[in-house]
């Protein structure tokens, strides 16, 4: 595989604002000087972690999926984030956490966060999704999730691969955008090494700080973590735009060496 730049912003929000994210952010994506090929955003990068999906959810048509086509075309990058989005579902219409991964040709991919943070009474106004998202970038594979679902390694996990060499397994990237409270950074840092130690993989955490509306303080720890579990990056408490170079003949040579993922259990999710 080709080295692969990835670009995350760990920045404040502004509650429930998204005219504000919107033009801060595009300030921020534009301030981006050294090359990149994917630009990764916060989870509910438009409005915070806000449980007002009726006031503030918006179609697949919306401004906010626009403007991230705007930029991801203006920019020559992939821009990925969470917002709350309105859809039709075979019960009616439905509010979504959705990540959106937008190319620069305005085709997009979709993941819908599957496990609904319930101590914040998130699954009171979202539905869950059902199918993880795995996309392809310069022959790299990622799979992208959200914020709790880094709680349940089970989602996660590589299946077993095809082909004696590795080369079959799930993917080669796990990334996470967050609004992680810092109350509880001790399990955000430990989950993320873990899942990269158990998946053999790169994993990248992109989360916001500041306090947000609820006066819950976030204190980012944003991290890329390797495939042995090495911390690549981390920042805490303050806002950061970080660029790393995924290498990887450094993930070929990983999984060669410890072949792990030889030993792992199958299994089969079922929705």
């Amino acid at each position: 595989m080709q080295a692969l730049t990835i670009t995350g912003i760990q920045t404040n929000l502004h509650w429930e604002n998204k005219k504000a994210n919107l033009q801060m952010l595009e300030e921020k994506i534009f301030s981006i000087s050294q090359p990149t090929e994917i630009v990764v955003l916060p989870e509910m990068f438009s409005t915070g972690f806000s449980m007002q999906p009726e006031r503030f959810a918006e179609s697949m048509d919306g401004e906010t999926v626009q403007w991230m086509k705007k930029i991801s075309a203006t920019k020559k990058v992939i821009l990925t984030g969470s917002l709350i989005i309105s859809d039709r579902t075979p019960g009616g219409e439905a509010y979504f956490n959705r990540l959106i991964w937008m190319l620069p040709n305005g085709e997009c991919g979709i993941y819908d966060k599957r496990h609904l943070f319930a101590y914040a009474n998130e699954d009171q106004h979202y539905t869950p999704g059902t199918k993880r998202l795995i996309a392809s970038v310069k022959g790299w594979k990622i799979n992208l999730l959200v914020c709790y679902d880094l709680r349940f390694p089970v989602w996660s996990r590589q299946s077993a691969p095809i082909g004696e060499d590795g080369s079959g397994l799930e993917y080669d990237v796990l990334i996470y955008v967050a609004n992680w409270p810092e109350r509880r950074s001790v399990a955000w840092k430990t989950l993320l090494q873990a899942r990269a130690i158990e998946n053999q993989c790169y994993v990248i955490g992109v989360n916001r700080v500041g306090s947000d509306g609820n006066k819950i303080y976030h204190a980012g720890d944003s991290m890329v973590v390797d495939p042995l579990g090495e911390i690549v990056y981390h920042k805490k408490d303050e806002e950061d735009i970080f660029t790393v170079t995924l290498q990887g003949s450094h993930l070929e040579k990983t999984r060669e060496k410890f072949p792990f993922w030889k030993d792992a259990d199958t299994f089969n999710i079922e929705n």
